[in-house]
């Protein structure tokens, strides 16, 4: 599809779930290793749930985890929802793997993640769905074209 669509690889992220790698974890682990090979970014999505092994951090090659949104949403109102946030970020760092927080919807919650060193958000308060024509005003913007019709952008 990368070669159909020209798209940079770069510019795609693949979200998995440990639940999806733990079927078959060595055909997984191969075709990970070959997505990523092309400049493929590959994130462990929603963890701290369901199975949340430790050791699928290490057998799988990601570039990226992300925080489950339940961990963000308990921020402020239960003690270990913070030690877990912090706990996370230590280890992505100690693994050199980018965190993002999933769920954002407060600006407190923003703060509180910025605070501990988390610089990835997702999230309501960040931006909502979407229909795709409202999304190329946005980019038209930022690009400094004005989106009308027909007109693209080239990202």
């Amino acid at each position: 599809m990368l070669g159909e669509t020209g798209l940079d690889p770069a510019r795609l992220e693949l979200e998995v779930t440990e639940s999806l790698l733990l079927a078959d974890a060595g055909a997984a682990t191969d075709a990970l290793a070959r997505i990523r090979a092309l400049g493929v970014t590959i994130s462990l999505d929603d963890f701290g749930t369901g199975y949340s092994s430790l050791a699928t951090l290490r057998m799988f090659p990601f570039d990226k985890i992300k925080l489950d949104r339940s961990f963000v949403a308990d921020l402020g109102r239960v003690d270990e929802a913070e030690a877990i946030v912090l706990a996370v970020l230590g280890l992505g760092r100690a693994l050199d793997l980018s965190v993002v927080a999933e769920g954002v919807e407060t600006a407190a919650q923003a703060e509180m993640l910025r605070m501990a060193g988390c610089a990835l958000l997702q999230g309501y308060l960040i931006g909502r769905p979407a229909p795709m024509a409202q999304f190329h005003q946005i980019v038209g913007r930022a690009a400094g074209v004005p989106l009308t019709g027909d007109t693209a952008v080239r990202a």
